[in-house]
């Protein structure tokens, strides 16, 4: 018998509309999730996520919050329906949405924790002139090298930020460096060179300046041992333990994303089926071309979730 993995997106996923065909068809998602999540952050959530505005829904202080809160919801209605993973893994901020899926965070702490990032890499944004560029068709030693030269050439930061497939990088830094990278990646060859709506340089060094106030965000809430594996995408190995989690999800703030690791171990591990739980489709797209021989399904909207649910047998034990 087959294994199933949920993974889980991050920023950049988000879009207006988000959630609400769930909260129409269930209900109760909307006293149970929607409701306590704007009391906690003290805006309305709900409204952002359902209506926008898209501008608004691209702050990362309320885009982060608002692609967790559509996971957990996602999650609910696949555990509702008797969905349960033999594995868990998240993309950057999906981690956290992972977490909560093992049971290593409650919902209401990610929330909590994720606003307070959003928070914090924003004050960076505001300071730092900062983006991020995806580059395809060239490996990640190649743009690791580009990278490089186009540092030197400038004297800013340009890092790779992620590694998201075989041929697919994300690099993260300082304006003039990563223009200056994308002219080099375009020379060299790259198929595609696409700047991300992200709003800042994730996942680079840039964000060191705010990581005593992100861990002591962390220290805030209660962390536990996962209940299923999490497969790191920000340390590159299985968490096992509550302190271990804690560790990789700080690490991930300068440090880069290794999904192409992550779905390798899973898929090595015996993982042949990839459900993406949440607002995006962008990650079981990946998952199919890391893990050719595995099954990919996506919960975008309600419709997907019938799909999935259908084309899974409702996975195990569902009614």
């Amino acid at each position: 018998m087959g294994r199933t993995a949920f993974v889980f997106p991050g920023q950049g996923s988000q879009r207006v509309g988000m959630g609400l065909d769930l909260a129409k068809q269930w209900p109760r998602l909307v006293d149970e999730y929607y409701g306590p999540a704007d009391e906690i952050l003290g805006f309305r959530l709900s409204t952002l996520c359902w209506e926008g505005p898209a501008e608004q829904l691209r702050d990362m202080r309320v885009t982060q919050p608002a692609v967790v809160l559509t996971s957990v919801v996602t999650l609910d209605v696949l555990r509702a329906h008797g969905a349960v993973p033999d594995a868990v893994a998240g993309h950057s901020l999906g981690e956290f949405s992972a977490l909560v899926c093992a049971g290593v965070l409650d919902w209401r702490d990610a929330l909590r924790v994720v606003r307070v990032r959003g928070e914090l890499m924003n004050s960076v944004t505001e300071q730092v002139a900062g983006k991020m560029a995806a580059v395809v068709g060239l490996t990640l030693d190649q743009v690791e090298g580009l990278c490089a030269r186009a540092g030197a050439e400038t004297g800013e930061v340009v890092e790779v930020a992620n590694h998201n497939d075989v041929t697919q990088v994300v690099i993260s830094g300082r304006v003039g460096a990563v223009d200056r990278l994308v002219e080099l990646v375009r020379e060299a060859g790259a198929d595609r060179v696409v700047v991300l709506e992200i709003g800042g340089p994730a996942h680079c060094s840039l964000m060191s300046g705010i990581e005593a106030d992100f861990s002591a965000a962390l220290d805030s809430v209660e962390f536990r041992d996962p209940l299923v594996p999490v497969y790191s995408g920000s340390g590159g190995a299985v968490v096992t333990e509550a302190g271990q989690a804690k560790e990789f999800l700080l690490r991930q703030l300068t440090g880069r994303v290794l999904w192409t690791d992550a779905v390798r171990a899973m898929s090595a591990d015996g993982i042949d089926r990839f459900v993406e739980v949440g607002p995006g489709k962008v990650l079981s797209g990946l998952c199919g071309r890391l893990a050719p021989g595995a099954r990919t399904l996506r919960t975008n909207d309600a419709p997907h979730i019938e799909q999935t649910l259908a084309a899974a047998g409702r996975l195990e034990g569902a009614a």
